[in-house]
Formats: C-alpha cells, structure tokens, sequence
C-alpha cells in the first residue's frame, strides 16, 4: 500500500510525502524561501535540428554544491528557520523545483526571429530519504520499491495533465554530474512535447513493432540473457546488462524482461526483482571503483498520450563520467558536435570488471 499527503509550501510550491505506512504530518509545508515562485521560462525553436530549447535564466541563482553545514533538506519544526521538508514518518517526499525550467504558469513568451512558445511543463525534486548520509545504493530494497510506486504515481499524476506528453524520472549522482543536495536525490521533468532522444528511440521501437508484431528491446534482452556475456544481473523479471551498443565504457541498462510501458504499469513481483537489478547494478558501480560512483540515471517509459503503447519498454540507462582508470569521461568532439559516440573499451569487457564485483543486498 501507498499512503501519501499533499501539501502547499509557503511560497505556494506544492510538497508530496509518501510512505509505506499511515503517517499525518500536521501545520504547512515549509519552505526556505518565503518569496512566491516567479518562474516563467519559455521555448525556442531550433530551424536546424528541429527541436525546441528551453530558457530559464533566473536558474544563474540557483544552488550549487552548499557547503556540508548548510542542509536544506534537514526537517524541521523551527518556524524561524524552515527547510523544503517537515518533521514526519514519510519515507519520500517530491516537491517542485524552486528553478525549473518548465512551468504550468508559463506565458507570454518573448518575440524571436524564431519561433518561441511558453515552456509549459513540470520540474519535480524527489528525495528517495530522509537521511542524507544515504544513497540509493544504501537503500532497502523495499524502500527501493516504494520509490518506484512513487514514480509511477508522479508519472500518472503528470501525465494526466492534457498538456504533458512524457515524463522522465532521472537521478544525478555526485559532484562530478552537477549535484546540488546533500540527500540522495533525483527529479522529475514533465514535458509538453516528446523529447528528441526518447522520440527517436519511440520511433525506432514503433517500427519494429508494426513489422513484427513484438517489442523490440525485449527481443534485444532476449538475446543478451541466451548470450550472457554482457549481463550484469539477471532475475527471473528483471535484468541488468551493458547493451552492445553501449556509447559509454560503464553503460548499463536496468529493465524488465518483458515490456512493460513505465512504472505504473509494473506488478508487484515484476517491480521487486527490477529493484534488485537497480540494487545490484548500483552496488557493483561502487565496488568497482571502491568509492560512491558518480552517474546520471534516466528511466525511460511510454509517452503519456492516452494512447496504448505495447511497443514501448520501460528501462533505466546509465551514463557514469569515467572512461578509464580515474580520468573523466568527458564528450569528445565527434560526440558533441556529430552525435557519434567513439567508445574506448567494449562492452564485454566492461560486462566482465562488474560482474566480477561481488556485493551483498
């Protein structure tokens, strides 16, 4: 069971808590900033790639990195000295970004010699715990469940705004990708539009589908379990492989076996294991290197059209900074400038170095 509350912060961000038992958390959500939040972002069209960029420039004056004293997550009571969460027995709490760049209040973009277009949207935090000594990895694994309910609640919640048609629960992890909170972490961008990496893989998945009839990662997964050579994890729902195609030497995909469109369609047994994949995958990162490993996280799912989208194949990609040894990994220009990806190690290789890592869940 999910139990959850919603509350209105102070300066009119919304707070949602949840847990896996009952709790009440009474009084107003708090709020560090007692100002209300005047976020309006915008669109502009970019003529040669075909995709739209958003501008937010009032994000110049957002965190980065407090120092270790300075928590703005901490719970608290005092009246005087508020934080983004309050005193309670929730496990995960969601909040809106105070600098998004996507806004339900959006309007009145500014005139361009392109076209522009108000950045309607939603930009969430999610705090997967109160702790902030821990990270995902730490978790339980029924606490990695529960954050998994939560995100198929945000994606339903989200996606059930007529203006939103995809929904991307993400995770940056460590100072090395741009962190900015003590607690572990991640967020939630709704968008008004498909965005160009999830659209191109939609299209490519749409097409095998009408000419096979069967999605086509699950057809790629089949493959990679029979194989065995670039798994990582493999339960009876879940696995957790570097794809052959892999553009970064530590990219590791999570997802179930079988397709399932995103997190609110998974079943209880389904959504247990893909926890002890993510687990695992996570732990092995850490074990590798002997320190918390720095990554971005991205889950992939069904667009939130309305529409059935038995193509569609929920899953989790990896993207860590590291090319080898203790040097960063960094786009090259061939990667930033012509999108092709030049990987210095094979899969295989790197399949192996975590396989090899022995961790306890």
């Amino acid at each position: 069971m999910l139990y959850s509350q919603e509350m209105v912060k102070t300066d009119g961000r919304s707070l949602t808590l949840y847990g896996r038992n009952p709790f009440r958390v009474p009084g107003v959500a708090p709020s560090p900033n007692r100002e209300p939040l005047q976020a309006n972002p915008h669109l502009r069209w970019h003529p040669l790639r075909g995709e739209w960029v958003a501008y937010a420039s009032y994000r110049q004056g957002r965190t980065f990195m407090p120092p270790p004293e300075y928590n703005p997550l901490a719970p608290t009571s005092d009246p005087e000295n508020p934080t983004e969460l309050p005193q309670g027995d929730y496990q995960v709490a969601v909040f809106d970004n105070r600098f998004p760049s996507l806004s339900p209040a959006a309007h009145d973009a500014p005139a361009s010699s392109v076209p522009t277009a108000p950045a309607l949207g939603k930009c969430e935090v999610v705090v997967f715990a109160k702790d902030a000594s821990s990270s995902l990895a730490g978790l339980p694994l029924d606490h990695i469940e529960l954050l998994m309910e939560v995100w198929g609640d945000r994606v339903e919640k989200l996606g059930a705004d007529p203006q939103i048609s995809y929904v991307l629960p993400f995770e940056n992890k460590g100072v090395e990708v741009g962190v900015t909170l003590h607690h572990p972490h991640g967020q939630i961008y709704a968008y008004p539009f498909v965005p160009p990496v999830p659209q191109r893989m939609q299209i490519q998945e749409m097409n095998h589908f009408q000419e096979t009839g069967s999605p086509l990662l699950q057809g790629l997964i089949e493959q990679e379990v029979a194989s065995g050579e670039r798994l990582v994890y493999l339960g009876e729902h879940a696995v957790s492989f570097l794809p052959p195609w892999a553009r970064y030497p530590y990219e590791v995909w999570v997802a179930p076996r079988l397709a399932v469109p995103g997190f609110p369609q998974l079943s209880p047994g389904v959504r247990a294991d893909l926890a002890r994949a993510l687990k695992t995958t996570l732990l092995k990162f850490d074990g590798l290197w002997q320190r918390p490993f720095p990554y971005l996280m991205a889950w992939y799912g069904a667009p939130t059209d309305g529409e059935q989208h038995p193509e569609s194949h929920l899953h989790a990609e990896f993207y860590p900074p590291y090319r080898s040894s203790d040097r960063l990994k960094y786009l090259a220009g061939t990667e930033l400038a012509a999108g092709m990806f030049a990987n210095d190690a094979l899969p295989e290789q790197k399949a192996k170095e975590l396989r090899d890592v022995e961790v306890k869940l």
